[in-house]
């Protein structure tokens, strides 16, 4: 479903493209359009690209942070044309297509585009389950946000008119629910001095590039919470016994 597809700007410089990547959405069929702290909205740039998609324009979602943007999507797809040290899963445009559309008819579904110079930094595309790239030049493989943007929503739109739709029968928990059990995770990991704060290393961006990357079901969820719950009350019972 189109309607469950969200496009993300992440600190969007120049106007004149927010308004372009809004006539792209209206063009392909979508409808959600989320701005995270762009450098000029609203904007008269804007409104003059966006042409006939004003009112998507107007309907723009701007929030402060892309924890914001993401909190209640079950798949967050990160668009970058550069490759990444860490060991997200690497899709092309075509099957990341697919995926989304599959997984749009059980959840919402968001597509990140960072900024115009330097895109999505690591920060950033660790939040992400899926690494999309597109298939250009590899001498050139930089394209104009509002280009990417187009081709993504093209691709999303015939995916959805080829693919049939299979509602998924998993679903995954919420970018919220991973928040949560990352911070869960973290402060047991400190009760246990498994993290110790003298020499904490990159231990939790690794845990969290391994989670969003296998992305556990709901319910495989609820029982990682569950141990997390059945370490602390044993900690709680052994300092009360002391």
């Amino acid at each position: 479903m189109l309607n469950n597809i969200r496009i993300v700007l992440v600190e969007t410089f120049h106007p004149g493209n927010i308004g372009a990547a809004a006539r792209a959405l209206k063009n392909m069929g979508l409808g959600q359009l989320w701005l995270v702290n762009p450098r000029e909205f609203p904007s008269d740039e804007a409104s003059s690209r966006a042409a006939g998609a004003k009112d998507l324009l107007d309907n723009a979602k701007v929030v402060a942070t892309l924890e914001e943007a993401i909190a209640d999507c079950q798949l967050v797809v990160g668009t970058s044309a550069r490759e990444r040290t860490f060991d997200l899963p690497l899709q092309d445009l075509e099957s990341a297509a697919q995926q989304i559309h599959t997984e749009s008819h059980s959840g919402e579904i968001a597509i990140i585009f960072g900024r115009e110079t330097m895109g999505l930094n690591n920060k950033e595309m660790l939040m992400c389950n899926r690494h999309l790239f597109i298939d250009a030049n590899p001498d050139y493989p930089v394209l104009n946000v509002s280009q990417a943007i187009q081709l993504v929503c093209y691709e999303l739109r015939r995916a959805s008119r080829l693919t049939p739709a299979k509602v998924e029968e998993a679903p995954y928990p919420r970018q919220q629910e991973m928040v949560l059990f990352f911070e869960h995770l973290e402060r047991v990991l400190r009760r246990v001095s498994f993290i110790i704060p003298q020499h904490e290393g990159r231990v939790l961006d690794k845990l969290k590039r391994y989670f969003n990357r296998t992305r556990p079901e709901k319910t495989e969820m609820g029982i990682l919470r569950g141990i997390l719950n059945a370490v602390e009350e044993t900690l709680d019972r052994e300092k009360k016994g002391n």
